[in-house]
């Protein structure tokens, strides 16, 4: 488990597919899903782990770029 595609095709797997739309959105919601395929017993604490980390790590550039986009939007002016 080492990249959303990975987490994806776990979701897959259970019948979950998220496209909402915007990136950040689809990882926010992914985390959800697998805290409740956690929650039921489907996967364990490794696995869970592991795939919270991958969405951690997504999340964290998906914000990253929007701070950019703002940033260059805005001049570079806070």
């Amino acid at each position: 488990m080492k990249t959303l595609y990975d987490v994806q095709q776990l979701l897959k797997q259970f019948g979950v597919y998220i496209h909402v739309g915007k990136r950040v959105w689809d990882i926010e919601l992914m985390a959800i899903e697998v805290d409740h395929l956690y929650q039921s017993g489907v996967i364990d604490a490794k696995l869970y782990a592991r795939v919270k980390i991958v969405l951690s790590h997504e999340h964290r550039i998906e914000d990253t770029r929007a701070q950019a986009a703002s940033d260059q939007n805005n001049g570079g002016i806070l």
